[in-house]
């Protein structure tokens, strides 16, 4: 099996390139486009509600969901546009 030497340079370029592929799912992320459906365990520790919250929102239509083949998956743009629709706001002067 032949050798190879790592370089300085070599360690330089592999970190750029860690660093843009960071840099890309940060961006993804905060772009909310990193993950577009979420099952519930995701969900609860996203929204910091219990299974039985989450159940209540299913039951009473808060948060639309779908269920494929006995698994719960959201989609987290209607989670943002739930999150937004019932956004309280007191005393802001605009």
């Amino acid at each position: 099996m032949p050798t190879s030497i790592i370089t300085t340079d070599d360690l330089r370029e592999f970190k750029m390139e860690l660093l843009d592929a960071i840099k890309t799912l940060l961006a993804k992320q905060s772009k909310g486009q990193l993950k577009r459906y979420l099952k519930s365990s995701e969900v609860m520790d996203l929204l910091q509600v219990s299974p039985g919250t989450l159940q209540n929102l299913r039951i009473n239509g808060t948060l639309p969901y779908t269920k494929i083949g006995g698994i719960i998956y959201y989609d987290s743009q209607e989670i943002q546009n739930v999150m937004t629709a019932n956004r309280v706001q007191h005393g802001l002067n605009s």
